[in-house]
């Protein structure tokens, strides 16, 4: 059975919604996404930070490809903690972009080893992090597919409203 957020009686509706949102809280498995997304976003942050300002000149566009990784984690993991149609909008173009930029960057690193001379989160796959990156969007595009409020109403015959 689904848990149905409400709101309290005492407290008016925000303006735009309606008294009781139908739409399901995220728990378990979307909990722990949006909770791996974090550390991995905070990972990341830290290490491009700490490679850009330490040893840019090693691998520039290595390290500047490490912050852009780092903010698209960023992006997606407050786009997948969010329950509204334009944070899942902006969910489903940060993950696809993330998984289009572990796959090439990964790749990349595997033909041109000399581009990457450290390891950055996205090269090879994302093999300095236990292949995380490499796997978290296909997980991310999923439960976003799963947790799709449109197709939960079409799956369960509800008419729509």
């Amino acid at each position: 059975m689904r848990r149905v957020r409400s709101a309290a009686p005492e407290s008016p509706a925000p303006s735009g919604e309606e008294a009781g949102d139908p739409r399901p809280r995220a728990y378990g498995a979307g909990r722990a996404l949006v909770a791996v997304y974090g550390i991995l976003a905070l990972a990341a942050t830290a290490r491009s930070l700490y490679q850009l300002t330490t040893k840019a000149s090693e691998a520039p566009l290595a390290f500047a490809l490490s912050a852009v990784a780092a903010l698209i984690y960023v992006v997606a993991t407050v786009a997948l903690a969010h329950n509204g149609t334009r944070m899942r909008r902006v969910a489903w173009a940060a993950v696809i972009i993330e998984l289009v930029g572990v796959v090439a960057v990964g790749i990349w690193s595997f033909a041109s080893p000399e581009s990457f001379p450290e390891a950055t989160v996205w090269s090879h796959l994302g093999q300095g992090y236990g292949y995380v990156p490499a796997v978290l969007p296909v997980l991310g595009l999923w439960w976003l597919w799963r947790s799709d409020p449109a197709r939960l109403v079409r799956a369960e015959g509800l008419p729509r409203g």
